[in-house]
């Protein structure tokens, strides 16, 4: 992903050298004994904004010459945990884990509290267990910026359908609440359908054919992560739509910003992925140091549309 002017930082971190030293499953940089050990679980490397997460914290750790151990769990609970317990078993002393689910989340945190190993967790929250800190992008803010951004579009009238992403997690329940507030002051915009696309790209785009042909007045589409978003783009496409739905969305993935400048999808949100995996690195350093740290860590976010997309592709 390119650097996005807007909100990346201006760390120079060098990507390309952190990919060739680290893999999934496999170890970065390995200092001496004493060198902080950093496992680092992740929910699907297959979301480029996971992936970008995971890029900046490894490209963070091997600055400082410390050691991760990285892991895809591929959207599996199960394997999230055995891979988790494989860290614990290498020496990892700071957990950072992206969660597949909440509830599944429940059971790691506990493990390493049970080990008096500090977790961080990223974009999605745990249901249980002790964190100590919790980084993402503030998803309340940028649901509301998002869809006060739609409200204006719109003139404040229209029909709209939601792809939801996994019911339960943090992001969802908090785009949810941002863009209810947003849409508070537009009551004649109309929710016709909500309906899960779980952040799938190819959810996305099947949910979208069923709405658009359950729905043919429709005149927007949220899709609460760019992947569903961009699945929806395609299927309006495909049905001869698009130009009549305004399809709006939520990460800033390159191909998300990419589409906005090629005048399919709308708008979206961009977060700053590398940023999240800076300050999960960050904040392991603080934890091994003995410091205290922020319990939430929320990061800025900002809408991209037509108007300042060059400010994003660079």
């Amino acid at each position: 992903m390119k650097m996005m002017k807007t909100l990346l930082t201006s760390a120079g971190i060098a990507l390309a050298a952190s990919l060739a030293l680290t893999g999934c499953g496999s170890a970065g940089t390995a200092g001496g004994e004493d060198e902080l050990t950093i496992g680092i679980s992740m929910s699907t490397l297959e979301n480029p904004f996971f992936g970008t997460v995971k890029d900046g914290a490894v490209a963070a750790a091997d600055e400082d010459g410390i050691r991760t151990i990285v892991s895809d769990a591929q959207n599996d609970t199960q394997k999230q945990l055995n891979d988790v317990q494989d860290m614990i078993t290498k020496g990892a002393e700071v957990i950072v884990l992206n969660p597949v689910e909440p509830e599944s989340a429940t059971p790691i945190v506990e493990l390493a509290n049970s080990n008096d190993i500090p977790v961080i967790t990223v974009d999605r929250s745990s249901a249980g267990g002790e964190v100590a800190s919790h980084i993402a992008s503030d998803n309340v803010e940028g649901g509301r910026l998002i869809c006060e951004w739609l409200g204006q579009h719109l003139d404040g009238a229209g029909e709209l359908a939601i792809l939801e992403g996994i019911a339960g997690t943090s992001p969802e329940l908090d785009r949810d609440e941002g863009c209810t507030e947003a849409l508070a002051a537009y009551p004649e915009i109309t929710v016709v359908a909500s309906q899960p696309a779980d952040w799938d790209r190819e959810k996305g785009y099947t949910v979208t054919q069923n709405v658009l042909q359950a729905n043919p007045d429709l005149t927007a589409i949220f899709g609460r992560n760019d992947l569903a978003a961009l699945g929806a783009v395609e299927a309006a496409q495909q049905a001869g739509k698009l130009d009549d739905i305004t399809v709006i969305s939520f990460d800033g993935i390159q191909d998300a910003l990419e589409s906005i400048k090629a005048g399919q999808l709308s708008a979206t949100v961009v977060q700053d992925p590398i940023l999240m995996g800076e300050t999960a690195v960050e904040t392991a350093i603080a934890l091994s140091n003995g410091e205290q740290v922020e319990k939430i860590q929320d990061l800025p976010v900002k809408v991209a549309d037509a108007s300042n997309i060059d400010e994003f592709l660079g």
